[in-house]
């Protein structure tokens, strides 16, 4: 019986079958499974990465984005449980739509797609794989890490336990910590993978301080044919080759941390996949920030409560009365529970005028002039260096939700800060930004102005009376005057 001649055989007809699949990873995925385009190629990376787990029992992979992460995992966890038994795999993200949509939508392909009898062997659910003859003693289960709920990787006992840890950059030290008992079973592996957004915690000191004790691998986009050819060239264009969004994102490499940066780019990934509750009880509050010449950009940036509602919109090239109408426009076409309580506009500049005529067409704007003196206290040289530094401690809290805006995210994270003589902090401002190559930074700039004034609160109870017209608020919390 050859490997490719297996349906109808037994378990122990294929015994030597899958101890040779159990040597080498890599056949059993070009062997195991009816691709739909014919036999599966398999990348350099993925080979090198499938035989690092057979060999290894702690493996790290720090990859750019798209190089086939996900797909590799599927094939480690149904090699895995295929090949050894019993196995038992848990499984952990930072969200649960990277484990239920992303790798556990993947596993569910691949194990459509496996011959016969093995698909038969396993059953795939929601949340869990099992080995149909005996699924207490053989699974693969995906665990949310949680920081409030550090237990993803305790109580699991298996003469063969495998410890997959997804986008694990974004995994806090805590979850690893909390299941460092269970990693170092004798025999157990651990593998973990995911881009390399920040230079701290468990998956960064795993490719430094640790580096003696784990096998690690890196995976840009160009080692992966999977990754459009245009990519790279799309992400240096837009945030520019020595950029952290390139560097992670295409690289496969951990950011370069300033140490005057205000903003941590693992912060701002963090919050863009963070899960948290909804901020019904705040009304909307808009900034913008309005263009003053050249190739600046208006930006309009929108927020409720801890989430940022839309990528932040920009114009290029638009006057005065323009903008007013863009804005206005926008205004009105946004449903009326929905419209901000007020619209915060930069005055410097042709901000002033913007300001005028929304006020003069009744729309809720507040001019803010940036340069002014700080609202509170006395760290700060200006206004919108305080401003910067309350979208900082927002991002720290860690309970706020960032859109999908990779170019609001690459500016946030570009702008540095500076101590005055009088020790005062200056946030870098955009002709010094300019100067070194860097775009202005507008629509952070616009962002850091949804920060600017106190917040319109919503009582629950007044949601399920609420109709157009007779919206009933209170003024809440203000931390410029707290």
């Amino acid at each position: 019986m050859t490997s490719q001649n297996y349906s109808q055989a037994s378990t122990t007809d294929l015994k030597p079958v899958l101890e040779r699949w159990a040597k080498n990873p890599s056949l059993f995925v070009t062997e195991a499974f009816k691709a739909p385009y014919g036999p599966i190629d398999l990348e350099d990376w993925q080979e090198e990465a499938l035989n690092a787990v057979r060999d290894h029992d702690r493996v790290a992979i720090r990859s750019g984005h798209g190089v086939g992460k996900s797909a590799f995992l599927a094939w480690v966890i149904l090699w895995w449980h295929v090949t050894h038994f019993p196995a038992k795999t848990p499984c952990t993200a930072p969200t649960a739509h990277q484990l239920s949509d992303v790798l556990w939508g993947e596993i569910a392909k691949w194990h459509r797609m496996m011959k016969e009898p093995l698909r038969s062997w396993i059953e795939v659910k929601s949340d869990r794989l099992e080995f149909v003859d005996a699924p207490g003693e053989s699974f693969a289960v995906a665990r949310t890490a949680r920081k409030e709920q550090p237990e993803a990787f305790q109580g699991f006992h298996s003469e063969n336990l495998l410890f997959i840890v997804d986008e694990a950059s974004g995994v806090e030290d805590i979850i690893f910590e909390v299941g460092q008992g269970a990693m170092s079973t004798v025999g157990a592996k651990t593998m973990m993978t995911g881009n390399p957004t920040r230079t701290s915690g468990f998956f960064y000191d795993a490719f430094h301080k640790m580096r003696d004790r784990w096998h690690t691998l890196k995976v840009s986009c160009s080692d992966s044919t999977q990754v459009s050819t245009d990519y790279p060239d799309e992400i240096a264009a837009q945030f520019g080759i020595d950029s952290n969004v390139y560097r992670v994102r295409v690289l496969g490499e951990f950011p370069n941390e300033d140490d005057n940066a205000i903003i941590a780019l693992h912060l701002c990934e963090a919050a863009k996949v963070r899960e948290v509750d909804p901020s019904d009880a705040f009304r909307p509050v808009w900034g913008v920030d309005v263009a003053r010449f050249g190739g600046d950009r208006t930006a309009l940036a929108k927020r409720r409560g801890n989430t940022q509602l839309e990528p932040v919109k920009s114009w290029h090239g638009k006057d005065t009365m323009q903008t007013a109408g863009l804005i206005i426009a926008e205004y009105e076409a946004t449903p009326e529970e929905d419209r901000p309580s007020e619209i915060l506009v930069d005055v410097i500049g042709i901000g002033a005028g913007v300001v005028d005529r929304l006020h003069e067409q009744s729309i809720p704007v507040r001019g803010i002039n940036v340069a002014e003196s700080p609202a509170v206290g006395e760290r700060f040289l200006r206004l919108r260096d305080e401003l910067w530094f309350k979208v900082r401690e927002s991002l720290e809290a860690r309970d706020c939700k960032l859109a999908d805006d990779d170019a609001l995210i690459a500016e946030l994270t570009g702008v540095r800060y500076d101590i005055t003589s009088a020790g005062k902090i200056k946030v870098e401002s955009k002709d010094e930004m300019k100067k070194r190559g860097l775009r202005s930074c507008d629509l952070a700039d616009a962002w850091c102005l949804t920060f600017g004034g106190g917040t319109d609160r919503v009582e629950p109870e007044e949601w399920d009376r609420y109709r157009p017209g007779r919206y009933q608020k209170r003024r809440g919390y203000n931390w410029m005057t707290a």
